[in-house]
């Protein structure tokens, strides 16, 4: 599905978020209606737009429930006052005594939700240096994807960590999705290693654009982000790339782009599953079971 719009200004919030929500929508808007002012339709803002805490007595001290979100209130508000579509790339948001949700919102020009998405995900990693990362003790993961349509195609949603589980981004794209959403707070060490390439390779996979809005730099909490919002086009182009401090990455997008690169190379219509051989003589082998993806 796509509307009968095709060309549209796609923009990427990259915030470092700090320890008071107070701040981070205070923060956020004014850069939104900075994205606004430079002609942008659709604008994303990055994983954790409300607060980035890691300790849980910290983020439970002032965590709500969505119904009460101040953060959720202002930014439908925003969306309603600069008429825009706005995505909210996640809020946590309390879900239960003990557990949170790290959810996406998107928010359209009349400031109603169109849908919710959940991280499925979870980053629970040790990696190199001590840094440890365990999402889980936390949060509650999501069990469904999510697509969205806009005026001028259809949204995938997912957050961070998904960007490494490519199946969820090629049952995305099968479902309709022309354009996939990864907010992220990637870490410095992992977004130096694997961001732009993990980037580019879900777009090229999926002939999809992919809008990654980001934290970037050193947080009150302590914690280092890599930055580097971008937008990148179905046939893996960057378009347009963050540093490290809050700005705003925008570019034009035109959706007739996606069914260009889909019928250069029709990959998705291509795509086998395949399962492994278990007995002893077929170790190692893959065996087609089904044509599709």
């Amino acid at each position: 599905m796509t509307g009968t719009q095709t060309k549209f200004k796609a923009a990427m919030v990259q915030m470092r978020t700090s320890l008071s929500v107070e701040k981070n929508i205070e923060t956020a808007s004014k850069l939104i209606r900075e994205a606004k002012d430079l002609g942008a339709d659709y604008i994303q803002t990055p994983e954790m737009t409300n607060i980035m805490e890691q300790g849980r007595d910290g983020l439970f001290a002032r965590l709500q429930e969505e119904e009460r979100d101040d953060a959720l209130a202002a930014f439908r508000q925003l969306a309603r006052d600069l008429k825009t579509y706005l995505h909210l790339g996640s809020l946590a948001i309390k879900v239960s005594n003990d557990k949170a949700a790290n959810r996406s919102f998107l928010i359209d020009r009349e400031g109603e939700i169109v849908t919710r998405y959940d991280k499925i995900h979870l980053f629970d990693v040790q990696l190199a240096g001590g840094e440890s990362y365990r999402e889980s003790n936390t949060y509650k993961p999501g069990e469904v994807a999510v697509t969205a349509d806009l005026p001028w195609g259809r949204l995938g949603l997912t957050i961070c960590y998904d960007l490494r589980f490519p199946a969820l981004y090629r049952a995305l794209a099968g479902a309709g999705a022309h354009f996939l959403a990864i907010p992220a707070a990637f870490t410095k060490q992992t977004g130096e290693a694997h961001w732009q390439v993990l980037q580019r390779a879900r777009a090229i996979e999926t002939g999809s654009f992919v809008f990654a809005a980001a934290q970037g730099g050193r947080h009150e909490n302590g914690r280092d982000t890599y930055g580097h919002s971008m937008i990148v086009d179905p046939w893996g182009r960057v378009l347009a790339e963050g540093g490290v401090d809050p700005s705003v990455v925008i570019a034009e997008i035109d959706v007739e782009e996606v069914a260009k690169v889909r019928a250069r190379i029709p990959s998705l219509e291509h795509g086998r599953r395949f399962e492994v051989a278990s007995t002893a003589q077929e170790r190692g082998h893959l065996h087609l079971v089904g044509k599709a993806s």
